[in-house]
Order: C-alpha cells, then structure tokens, then sequence
C-alpha cells in the first residue's frame, strides 16, 4: 500500500515516458489501483487465460488490449474518506456547454432513420450513439480521473493510457461480467431518467421494453452455451450511476468449465444496451450510419484473471485455521459507457442511447445531452 502522493507519482511518470498504464477503483470499493507496465511492447488478448487489465474496443472482431500482471508493477492507495461531492451528482448544468444545432439535427435525423427502420420490421432495437468534441479547460488526466473518483463512487472509474489506443477515461454503471470459481454474474441494463432524489419511480413503457430485450437476449444467448448452467435473474430495480437511473436486471449463473471464459465473452460482447437486436441488424445500421467510429467507447474493460488471496474467518475459535488460504482468479469487466478520449487539449466525449419503434427523436437527443453531463461535470471547474 502506498500513499496518494507516491501513487500519482508513479502514474506522471509513466505519462511522461508514455509506458501503458491504468488506474481504476471499482464500484462501491475505497481502494484506488493501478496496473503500470514496465515495458513499451505492446500485449493483446487471445484467448482470454491471460492475467492483467483488458481493453476492448466496440467491434468484437478487433484486438483487445491487455495490460498483463505479469510485466507490471501492481499499486494501490486509500484515500482519505470524507463526504462526497453532492453524492455523485454534480450541479453542472446542459447549459454550462454550448451545443450545435447542426450536431441536434444531424442525431435526430440518425434516430428517426432508426424508428423508421424498426416500424419497417428490419430490427427491434438499435442504439445510436454521437460523439462531442469539447475544449478541456485543464487537460491533466490526473486531475480530471480525481474529479470522477470524487464524483462517481458508484461506477467503474478508470485512466487508462496506451501509446497505441492513446488516453481514455471514463465512469461506468454497466458491468459486463464477474467470475470467480464456477460463479459468475452479469446485468442487463436498459432506460435512462435523471435521478431526481430517490430510485422507487415510475419508468415509461418504452423504457421498460427496451430493458426487457436486453433482458431476454442475454437470456437466450446464455442458455445456448454448453459451459453455462443453472441461469438465474433478480426482478428489474432502479440502479443509479451518478445523476442518472437506469432500470437493471441481475443475471446469475455457474461455469460448467471456470477456465473457459472467451465463449462466454464473446457471446455478451456487445449486448444488446450497446448494439441492438436481432444483433446483427442492428449492427448493420450502426456502421452504415454513424458517422464517427466508436473506438472503446461501448467495449469492454476491466480485470481479467486476477489472482486473490482468500483467507480464513478472522474468529478467534479460527484462529488455528488462519494458517490456511487460498488464491482464486477473479474477473471484473465493465461496459465502457461514460467515457471520453484526451487528444490536443480536447475531450472526446461519447454517448448514445437504445432506440425502439416508441422513441421519440427530440427526446433521444436530450436524453444524450443528459448523459454528457457526466464527463463534462469534471471538465469544468
């Protein structure tokens, strides 16, 4: 364990002599970590046994990133508890940036294109997504990651920077899978309100449909592995992240084979809250129709294989079992939504929303403008 002082430290020296790094602090945890690779090669995922940090773009066809345990140095800090600021709802306003009327009409154009093509029958669901460049008042990443540490305690909070991939940061309410042994865990999430003060509230039809596609995509892709079994689900419930709510669902299960994860992988990337469905369709559209690529944004990033030592009860009646421990490898991998790109003094911000044939094209716009909030609450002072 080291202090925040040496901790930001080591990270400025790693930005400086551009080695891959990445900080993060996982949801609801206190520990801020750090993965700082000692050499310039550059690691990709194959398989998915390997052992480090992940970072995986949208398209499921292309390379994985990996910043691996092995030639890393691994560090951590706690911080100093203390009251978080406004509870991770920042006061920053939609009319604290000014917006395009171009870049309003050209996502409403793009999100009636998809209602159109949903009433035509060719998919069920399509997310859209736009990105936003905005000037960064002080491009520091250090100072920007403290600010969503600070903001966010709720989400997947991390920097990461690769010579190849460049800077990324970003908070995130979505995780894509947890495994460890023969358990494993993901969600389905789906719909976005502002949170208003308190998570029991009503959610509008369109809201509700469009988390129950996910719901029974993921469902259905799951039963069909041979390596999954004994598939269960929480009832919906309102999750916040940050300023916002979404309506989740928890998806349980057991790993026949705990080693083999790639399939399962493969079969969530990318989920429905992130593409579409039918997948492929929807997919389709996507590439067809944005105009801009995606990069990380609505990959996948997180822990992967992490070894964890497990000790015994700390019971004193246990005290001659404290000799005893064991290591497990632990997976956490969470959706890269929330997120923004650092380049020339700008930021790079990406945000998107599902599509269903009750969406409204004015309504989608705001609700992006909504989650823009959350990165651009930590690019102003």
């Amino acid at each position: 364990m080291t202090n925040a002082e040496e901790f930001y430290k080591k990270l400025r020296d790693q930005l400086q002599s551009d080695f891959p790094f990445v900080a993060y602090r996982k949801p609801g945890e206190i520990l801020v970590k750090a993965l700082l690779q000692e050499e310039k090669k550059t690691f990709k995922i194959g398989d998915y046994t390997e052992c480090g940090f992940a970072f995986a773009p949208f398209d499921a066809n292309a390379s994985v990133y990996l910043i691996p345990s092995e030639y890393s140095e691994f560090t951590q800090y706690q911080p100093i508890s203390r009251e978080e600021e406004a509870l991770g709802n920042p006061s920053v306003s939609a009319f604290d940036f000014e917006f395009s009327e171009m870049d309003q009409k050209d996502h409403e154009s793009l999100v009636q294109k998809g209602i159109d093509h949903i009433r035509d029958g060719e998919f069920k669901k399509v997310v859209l997504s736009r990105s936003e460049e905005v000037m960064v008042l002080d491009p520091d990443p250090l100072q920007i990651f403290k600010k969503l540490l600070d903001r966010y305690p709720q989400a997947m909070v991390y920097l990461w920077s690769h010579p190849e991939t460049g800077i990324w940061l970003g908070a995130t309410p979505e995780t894509l899978l947890k495994a460890e042994r023969n358990k494993f865990q993901t969600m389905a999430l789906a719909g976005t309100q502002v949170f208003s003060g308190e998570t029991d509230v009503e959610w509008e039809s369109k809201e509700v449909e469009e988390q129950l596609f996910v719901t029974d995509f993921i469902l259905e892709n799951l039963e069909n592995l041979e390596n999954v079994e004994n598939i269960k689900t929480t009832r919906p419930y309102s999750a916040r992240a940050g300023n916002l709510l979404h309506i989740c669902t928890d998806i349980l299960g057991n790993l026949k084979d705990p080693e083999n994860l790639g399939s399962l992988i493969k079969t969530l990337h990318p989920t429905p809250a992130v593409c579409g469905l039918p997948r492929d369709s929807a997919l389709r559209f996507i590439i067809q129709n944005e105009n801009h690529s995606r990069e990380f944004y609505s990959g996948f990033m997180g822990e992967l294989n992490i070894k964890t030592e497990n000790k015994r009860s700390s019971n004193r009646r246990n005290q001659e079992n404290q000799q005893f421990k064991s290591i497990t490898k632990q997976t956490e991998l969470y959706v890269n939504l929330r997120c923004m790109k650092l380049k020339d003094g700008k930021a790079n911000i990406f945000v998107g929303g599902g599509i269903t044939k009750d969406s409204n094209a004015a309504d989608e716009w705001m609700e992006t403008v909504n989650k823009s909030q959350t990165m651009k609450s930590v690019l102003v002072k």
